[in-house]
């Protein structure tokens, strides 16, 4: 199948498809012409590329869970440990937005939101930054 056909089958554009294989994360066999020529191993490959990303694993992290998932004789520890670091990542983030909420919430019930100039949510965002607060782009 051409890479029209595999990135409908996939649910990934053809421009990530291409992007996996400029990287070295997929080498779809080329017909006499050249085209690519994917196949249902391609295919499954994709759909294997498609979920990991979905859950948030790194395209290093993918490049390593297919090693795994092509390597017969893996440990499934080296899986799990894969697997472990992405939920410290989801639940790093959780916090991170959790704080992001609580931050956001004290400024908008500081807020008057009526007609008067002033603020504190445009204060709060031209304050110096804190220690241990994101820098200013």
């Amino acid at each position: 199948m051409n890479i029209g056909d595999a990135a409908t089958r996939s649910g990934l554009p053809a421009k990530t498809i291409r992007y996996y294989e400029e990287i070295g994360l997929l080498r779809p066999p080329r017909s006499e012409n050249g085209y690519r020529d994917y196949g249902e191993r391609e295919l499954h490959k994709l759909r294997f590329l498609q979920r990991a990303r979905s859950l948030g694993f790194s395209i290093e992290d993918c490049r390593h869970l297919l090693s795994l998932y092509e390597d017969r004789a893996r440990a499934s520890a080296d899986v799990r440990a894969l697997a472990e670091e992405r939920i410290a990542d989801v639940d790093a983030k959780i916090a991170e937005l959790k704080a992001m909420r609580a931050t956001l919430t004290r400024l908008v019930h500081a807020c008057h939101g009526d007609d008067r100039p002033d603020c504190p949510i445009l204060d709060d965002l031209a304050a110096p930054a804190r220690e241990g607060a994101r820098q200013p782009l």
